[in-house]
């Protein structure tokens, strides 16, 4: 057999004891219950029933196909079941993967409320600076910062990305402020390598014209957060997120540089596969995520 077609009206057919009283309660008329067992029979290549005009019977074959026939589709009914119930009550393990800087400063200090609210979820957290193939790695949703590629994935906008210079004020009295993008070249500028053509910086002003600046400085490195730290110490200029140096800037332990030019604006996304229904894990840790960045 190569589908199911026709073994629950046999299993009905079984239990009502007649192809009338089956169609009855199917919806459908004694010769389509007839017509499907006969399908059915031909398939398996034997007789299901003895046929008479007074009553109904299963032959050797067809008692010992019932047996199993009703046990498959209990196991279906029970699975139906418990899909249902994961839609209803989000459980089970849910794989998310994101960068790590992202997730250290702004999921790991939400995970806690996340957790409590849903105690039935086990949250798998890959944490990752790489471009993660999220189907082939078997991850049920993925934070992307910057332009996303095209795919087949959904993408869901949580915030806007910008990126922008930043010294320590230190830095800046020790080594003058750049006037404008050309004046870069003579800085110590830190450069971020998990990113193509590392060290050309694009960088816009408000009327939206682009330049881009070719830089170089004593600190290369594939993980922001050291950037970071390196722009406090007073070592160069950096060009960061505002998701990793806004409160540092707010703070006045960063000073935003040429402040009338940034980095093209992108935004951060979560993206998931496509189907038809999103499982209750994945919606409830979009919503979550939603709730957490938006603003």
């Amino acid at each position: 057999m190569d589908n199911l077609e026709g073994l629950p009206i046999f299993v009905r057919t079984v239990r009502e004891g007649s192809f009338s009283a089956a169609a009855r309660v199917l919806d459908l008329t004694p010769s389509a219950v007839s017509k499907q067992i006969g399908r059915l029979e031909d398939r398996l290549e034997v007789r299901l029933f003895n046929r008479t005009t007074r009553r109904l019977s299963l032959t050797e074959e067809g008692a010992a196909f019932y047996e199993r026939a009703s046990r498959i589709l209990a196991d279906l009914e029970d699975a139906a079941a418990a899909v249902s119930s994961l839609r209803a009550a989000p459980r089970g393990r849910l794989r998310v993967t994101m960068p790590t800087a992202f997730g250290v400063l702004h999921l790991l200090p939400a995970i806690p409320d996340f957790l409590t609210k849903y105690p039935e979820l086990v949250l798998d957290v890959d944490l990752n600076d790489r471009f993660v193939n999220m189907i082939e790695e078997g991850f049920d949703i993925a934070l992307r910062v910057g332009e996303l590629q095209d795919s087949s994935l959904i993408g869901r906008r949580l915030a806007a990305n910008r990126r922008v210079l930043a010294a320590a004020p230190d830095y800046l009295a020790r080594h003058g402020s750049p006037g404008h993008p050309g004046e870069l070249t003579d800085h110590n500028c830190l450069v971020y390598t998990y990113r193509a053509r590392r060290h050309d910086w694009h960088l816009v002003n408000e009327a939206g014209a682009e330049t881009v600046i070719t830089v170089g400085g004593s600190l290369e490195t594939n993980n922001p957060m050291m950037l970071r730290a390196a722009a406090l110490s007073g070592i160069g200029i950096v060009l960061l997120p505002l998701w990793i140096i806004g409160p540092d800037l707010k703070a006045g332990r960063l000073a935003p540089v040429l402040p009338c030019h940034h980095w093209p604006d992108s935004a951060i996304h979560a993206v998931y596969p496509p189907g038809r229904h999103l499982s209750a894990k994945v919606r409830c840790f979009l919503d979550f995520l939603v709730e957490q960045f938006a603003d």
